[in-house]
């Protein structure tokens, strides 16, 4: 790089300075590499790189313009002012820096004599000595050998001791940052005094991290993203913050565990002790939960993004999605570390609480050691990450890429996600790539990278019980934050949860009674939706009701293979190809509706309608949308077919019985009246002795 002395200050030539080009992938992704500490340390650096002091006078500043440039000479009253210069200079540049080398000891003979401060990537990182016993981290380090450097050093010339510039060079051998980059360099990320007590008083409350830094963000005015320091910042600080023994945590913890065991002979817990008789692990799961599991454990999220924020452990939580469209919990794990050992021993008590029952599909977030641990623990499973999980995290990826067009990039990558077509989503990922010019973002080209495991296009061949809607997402992501919000004492969560669990499953079955108490409004008149609405609950019915009334509008063909072509009728070409096998009830389309929710599509629905069919098939009612009693107080633990079909039976009665009465007050009085007649009749009968139970239904 070039300078020009002028009046003994050095300017940068034009031709050197550095537009608003947008950064290199190169340089974003050591923005990581620079949280190693050991960065900090002190290499030796070649002083014959230097612009060295000129003769003659010189001037004292104390105070200096927002663009000033270090140049030799330069005079300043301590050396914590000219590093406090040098690194507000680096931070305009693009880069950060650090203390390096000194000449002289304070205290002896003529003391400090001269300092020298450094580009944060000088000097290369030494080898580490490997210690078998010790894991070690594979991380990239950011140094690669930059020269760049200021020289100061002391003189006594005007009588009182200043330090003034000697030797300055400004040659980087590496990419600097943009002003939107260079803020989370560690320099530069600084938590206040006031906010290290804001974070203190959050944590007392057991908010999540995520949660902490929104508020900070709402309360300084500031989009998010642009906070002066990171979650990693804060889990930290948050380390700093821990004033409880663990150890009788521990204790106090399985002593809990077990009490409520005594108390449930249901509840299941596993643990694992390490080498120093510490707790390392432990998971546990309710009567209720594994009970819920046994109907809706088809498709499951596994969210390990939070923390008990207390003890700074990682926190996984199982959670469905039942048969009215609620939450239901599974089962919870507290881990020491994140790591693919720790995971496999969570994935394996989780299916030994739920006796050996994988679910179809199971959603996490991006966590490579889970993934590659579920391929292992659970190899018949469809391993996809939450959607919901990734779009948190765009504010922080995208905002300050995007600027003004954040907003119109995150509707695009929405539409692109709700394809239909592989062909569709991938042509219109390169016409976004190409319009937002996101070429060498890395974010984005790790999210293509694993498409195949978020975007509806490769998943819709699987069944996720609707918990990929956003809306759904939503209502899990709330479920989960009731558990979070009730952190105090590690001994004391497992009962919290249990309270969270018992309240949502209290508030479900309210729910569950306000909808089918609701006068269901039937819009088509076709048998097939009266048929419907007497066996899927009213949020499964609704779903279906949307597909019956968008049926209408298509137009079926049969075709020369006997299958048929169902488009809208409004197009001349295209259209889904929907095959029907009358005799066995058999109807699939190419849509993979039905494959993915549960719910079939308007094709194989007009198609149905076309061939005279007044009911739907009975396979494709399923159990699990159906209106079965999903109390989990009040299931049945495991029954064998017959017994199963005829509570099933039982419960559309019911529920049809509650339907109709609900429609006048003549009804519902006739209702009552004889309802409470049956159920005195019943309550007469005697109850069959556990014994004769057993012969009933198998018990866990």
């Amino acid at each position: 790089m070039e300078f020009i002395e002028n009046e003994r200050v050095l300017y940068l030539t034009p031709s050197l300075i550095r537009g608003k080009e947008a950064m290199s992938e190169e340089a974003r992704q050591l923005i990581v590499a620079y949280d190693d500490p050991s960065e900090q340390r002190s290499l030796s650096l070649d002083d014959t790189s230097s612009t060295e002091e000129s003769p003659g006078e010189t001037n004292m500043l104390q105070e200096y313009p927002s663009d000033a440039i270090p140049y030799i000479s330069q005079r300043f009253v301590t050396h914590d002012a000219a590093y406090k210069f040098y690194s507000e200079f680096a931070k305009r540049s693009g880069f950060s820096i650090r203390r390096h080398r000194t000449e002289g000891k304070d205290g002896v003979g003529k003391g400090l004599t001269r300092r020298y401060f450094v580009c944060h990537r000088a000097g290369n990182t030494p080898l580490k000595a490997s210690n078998e016993s010790k894991p070690q981290r594979n991380r990239k380090s950011s140094r690669c050998g930059c020269q760049a450097y200021l020289r100061i050093s002391k003189t006594m010339d005007l009588g009182a001791p200043e330090w003034r510039v000697t030797g300055f060079a400004n040659n980087h051998n590496h990419e600097l940052l943009e002003p939107n980059q260079v803020r989370f360099l560690p320099a530069y990320r600084i938590i206040s005094e006031d906010d290290k007590n804001r974070l203190y008083m959050f944590a007392q409350t057991g908010i999540s991290v995520q949660q902490m830094m929104r508020l900070m963000e709402l309360e300084k005015c500031v989009e998010p993203g642009y906070l002066p320091f990171t979650e990693k910042d804060v889990r930290n600080l948050l380390q700093s913050f821990r004033k409880v023994d663990q150890e009788d945590e521990s204790i106090d913890l399985l002593r809990m565990c077990k009490n409520i065991k005594d108390k449930d002979p249901n509840f299941r817990y596993e643990y694992t002790i390490d080498a120093n008789n510490r707790l390392e692990n432990i998971a546990w799961s309710y009567a209720s939960s594994i009970q819920s599991y046994d109907i809706f454990g088809d498709a499951v999220v596994f969210d390990t993004t939070h923390r008990l924020t207390a003890f700074d452990m990682p926190l996984g939580i199982w959670v469905g999605m039942n048969n009215y469209g609620m939450p239901c919990f599974f089962g919870c794990v507290l881990l020491r570390e994140e790591n693919m050992r720790s995971f496999s021993w969570a994935l394996k008590a989780f299916l030994g609480f739920m006796n050996g029952k994988a679910p179809q599909t199971i959603l996490t977030d991006q966590n490579m050691c889970l993934k590659e641990v579920i391929a292992i623990e659970m190899p018949s499973t469809k391993h996809a990450l939450c959607i919901w999980l990734i779009v948190a995290k765009f504010p922080s990826w995208f905002n300050a890429v995007l600027g003004e067009r954040y907003n119109e990039w995150k509707n695009e990558f929405y539409r692109l996600y709700n394809m239909e077509t592989i062909e569709e989503f991938e042509l219109g990922w390169r016409d976004m790539v190409n319009s937002f010019g996101l070429h060498t973002n890395r974010h984005i080209a790790n999210l293509f990278a694993f498409r195949t495991l978020w975007a509806l296009p490769y998943l819709r061949n699987h069944f996720f019980a609707g918990m990929t809607a956003s809306n759904q997402s939503k209502s899990i992501n709330a479920f989960i934050q009731r558990f979070l919000s009730a952190q105090t004492r590690l001994a004391h969560f497992v009962e919290q949860v249990a309270v969270a669990v018992d309240f949502k499953d209290q508030a479900g079955e309210q729910q569950t009674m306000q909808q089918n108490l609701q006068n269901i409004c039937l819009k088509t008149g076709a048998p097939m939706e009266s048929h419907a609405a007497t066996v899927l609950t009213p949020y499964a019915f609704c779903k279906l009701q949307e597909q019956l009334v968008l049926a209408a509008h298509y137009a079926s063909f049969q075709m020369d293979d006997g299958c048929f072509l169902v488009r809208h009728h409004t197009k001349l070409e295209g259209g889904r190809k929907v095959i029907w096998v009358p005799r066995e009830g058999i109807v699939t389309c190419s849509c993979h509706q039905f494959e993915f929710s549960g719910i079939l599509c308007r094709h194989a629905l007009r198609v149905l309608s076309t061939g005279n069919c007044f009911h739907i098939p009975e396979q494709y009612l399923p159990l699990r949308w159906s209106r079965i009693n999903t109390s989990p107080t009040k299931l049945l633990q495991s029954t064998p077919s017959d017994h199963a079909e005829r509570v099933q039976t039982l419960q559309s009665m019911v529920s049809t019985l509650i339907t109709e009465s609900a429609k006048t007050k003549e009804r519902l009085d006739l209702a009552t009246e004889q309802v409470s007649i049956l159920l005195s009749r019943i309550r007469e009968q005697p109850v069959p002795t556990q014994g004769t139970r057993d012969s009933i239904h198998k018990t866990h």
